[in-house]
C-alpha cells in the first residue's frame, strides 16, 4: 500500500494532581476549548471533552503520525500553563503524571460520547477512583493499585 490510512478513536482519562477539585464550572468550558485547541495542534481531532472538578475525559481522533503519549503530553503541558494565567487560585494547578486511554471502535462511538457527556450526573453516584477502576477492569487493563493514585 502506498498510502498510510488510519482512524483511531481514543477515550483518554486523567485527573488533576492529587485529584484536587480545581476544575470549577466558571473555567471548565474555556479549559475544554483550550484543550481541544491543543489537540488540534497535534493534527488530531477533538471529538468531545468533559469531566468533573478533579478529572477530564477526552474523546479524540488520533492523527496517524503522532503517538498517543505525545498528544497527551502536549494537551497537559499547554492547558496547565494556560490555566495558571487565568487566576492566581490556579498557581498550584497541575495534572497527574499518568493517564488511562482506551481504544474506541466506530460502533461504540455514540455510547462513549453519551458517557462523557453525562459526567456530572455520573459522579453524583461514583467518585473518580471508582470510575477509573471500573474502566480499567472493563477494558482488562492490568494496574498496580499502589501506583495508580500518585
Amino acid at each position: 500500500m502506498s498510502q498510510s490510512l488510519a482512524k483511531i478513536y481514543v477515550h483518554i482519562v486523567f485527573s488533576t494532581k492529587q485529584r484536587t477539585r480545581f476544575i470549577k464550572p466558571d473555567i471548565e468550558k474555556e479549559l475544554f476549548a483550550y484543550m481541544g485547541s491543543s489537540i488540534k495542534l497535534t493534527d488530531s481531532i477533538p471529538v468531545l471533552i468533559n469531566g468533573s472538578e478533579d478529572h477530564i475525559h477526552i474523546l479524540a481522533l488520533l492523527h496517524k503520525t503522532i503517538s498517543l503519549s505525545k498528544m497527551i503530553e502536549e494537551v497537559k503541558k499547554n492547558s496547565s500553563r494556560w490555566i495558571k494565567t487565568k487566576n492566581p487560585i490556579y498557581r498550584d494547578f497541575s495534572w497527574q503524571r499518568g493517564y488511562a486511554a482506551f481504544s474506541v471502535g466506530s460502533s461504540e462511538l455514540e455510547k462513549v460520547k453519551e458517557y462523557i457527556l453525562n459526567q456530572k450526573e455520573h459522579h453524583k453516584k461514583f467518585n473518580f477512583q471508582e470510575e477509573l477502576i471500573t474502566l480499567l477492569n472493563k477494558h482488562e487493563i492490568e494496574y498496580d493499585p499502589h501506583y495508580i493514585w500518585d
